[in-house]
This record gives structure tokens, sequence and C-alpha cells, in this order.
């Protein structure tokens, strides 16, 4: 080879956040068997995970250090797993509340985690700009309160684990009633399975407590930075859930309460010839007549 052949070198980007140190390697993911992530199942029966955070687990007592940590220290990439052990990151299903905290962290890295849900004080992170929960195969949708940060414009997410993702247009789980007061229910101590969180506080559209209002869950999928996002939204009332924004493309285009809706055809090579309800037409090999601009990773 001469010097004018040098072979050329490409940064890994998460090079530090896959396995830890051979003596420590083991299974850091739990199984996920929600839907099928390799084969379109549009009427496949989905739900939420059922799991609750054990708050006396190591792993969620070192992840609270490590937020404390890199707020004290106003660091501006945050890569909590890369110090946590396998069996440690197992342990941790959802983030605290306390990454709040994080305003100056412009990076957060969650590669490989087994979470499966991500709490809406994400959106307080106020100086994200690249968000990579990459290879999170239980992370099926994500709380609308992400979009509050506006200077968010990088992620990378695994597509195919997503509710409606457009490759292969998993069903959304089905949302509760709308309720005219929360009077009857216990906003703080939910369970998971009939409304995706363990509590719900204020409104994800207005931030307003949801104290004595009302409560109307309802899915939209929007992009967020690289991705459309399947996104959870807890509102105070019907006039926030009109207030939000349209579908994006090509994809359901109103807030919907999951469950047998219609949902554009899968971007699927191996689907027969079929027509969506939404108007693009595939043919034998997948493909589509009209254009469409692919969100997710």
């Amino acid at each position: 080879m001469t010097d004018a052949a040098e072979p050329r070198l490409f940064v890994n980007r998460w090079g530090d956040t896959s396995d830890p140190a051979p003596e420590q390697r083991g299974p850091r993911q739990d199984a996920c068997s929600c839907f099928d992530q390799s084969t379109p199942h549009p009427r496949a029966r989905v739900g939420f995970h059922a799991e609750r955070q054990d708050i006396s687990a190591p792993g969620w007592r070192r992840l609270l250090e490590l937020i404390d940590e890199a707020a004290a220290d106003g660091r501006e990439e945050f890569r909590p797993l890369t110090q946590l052990s396998p069996e440690e990151r197992r342990q941790v299903i959802t983030l605290p509340p306390s990454i709040a905290q994080l305003t100056a962290v412009r990076h957060l890295v969650l590669y490989g985690s087994n979470l499966v849900r991500i709490p809406p004080e994400i959106g307080a992170m106020t100086s994200l700009e690249e968000f990579t929960p990459y290879t999170s195969y239980r992370l099926h949708w994500f709380p609308y309160e992400i979009t509050r940060c506006r200077r968010l414009t990088r992620s990378t997410v695994s597509t195919r684990a997503l509710f409606g993702n457009y490759k292969l247009r998993p069903p959304f789980p089905q949302l509760q009633p709308s309720l005219d007061s929360v009077a009857d229910i216990d906003s703080g101590n939910l369970d998971p399975r009939h409304w995706g969180a363990t509590a719900i506080y204020s409104c994800s559209v207005c931030d307003r407590p949801i104290g004595q209002s009302a409560l109307h869950q309802v899915w939209i999928s929007l992009r967020v930075a690289t991705d459309v996002l399947p996104l959870l939204v807890s509102a105070c009332s019907a006039a926030c859930v009109a207030a939000l924004p349209g579908g994006a493309r090509d994809y359901i285009p109103t807030p919907h309460k999951g469950g047998r809706v219609d949902q554009p055809a899968p971007d699927w090579t191996d689907q027969p010839s079929l027509t969506s309800p939404f108007g693009r037409s595939r043919n034998a090999h997948g493909g589509v007549t009209t254009g469409r601009t692919s969100g997710g990773s």
C-alpha cells in the first residue's frame, strides 16, 4: 500500500457506549415481545410495558448520583450507562425526574439501554442538541414534552422499535377514555399498563398542573430532530388537544387514541401490492408510487 492509499479512518460515535470491560460483560437488556420488530403485523395487539422502576436497585441509586454529578459540573455530554455494570443497566427502566437539572447537557447518550419509558422532565433539558437512545429496543414511544427541547436537531433512534414506525407500522396501544376530572384517580400513582406512566402531574401542552382538571391522552407522531417519534400527550383539556400540530407526513395526520386506527402502508420490501387509505400505493416489491421523506434511522 502506497502513502497515497492510506486507509480512511472513521470515528465511532458510540465507541464507549456499547460494551463494558470484558470482565464485566453480561446481558444488559431484557427481551421485549411487545411486537415483531422484523416483520409488519399492523393488526397485532400491543400495550405499554407494565414494569415499575425499583428505586432500591443499585443501578438506580448510581444513576441518581451520576445525574447530580453532571448537574453540578455542568457537563455538556452525558453518557450515564457507560458507568454502570450490565446488571445495573438492566435495573434502570426509566430516567428520574432529576434529569430536569441537566440544563447544560447538549448530547444525551442512552445507547443500548433497558428503558421502557422516559419521563416528561426531559423537556427541561433546554440545551439538548443531540439525543442517542439507539438500540434501546424496549423504548417504543416518547413523551410529548421532548418537543420543548427547541435546540434538539440530531437524534439516533431504533426506528423498528417505535409504535407506528414507517417501516413496519405496528399499532399504538389503545389509550384510556378521556376523563372530565382526575379526582377519582391517584395521578401520582398510576398503573403504567393503562396510562403509560406511573404519574402525571402537569399538562404536556400548556404545562399547567393536572390537579382536579380533566385528562385527555392522545398519540401524535411528529418529527423530532432526525426522527419521527410517537409521542404520548397527556393534556388537561380538549382545547390543549386541539392546539396540537398535525402529524408528520406519511403518518396519522391527527391526534388519536391508538388501537385499531388506520395507518399508511408499511415501507416494507416483502409486502404484496396494497393501497393505503392515505393515498400511497405500493407494488409487489414494496415500491411506493408517491414520494415520501422517511423519518427515523
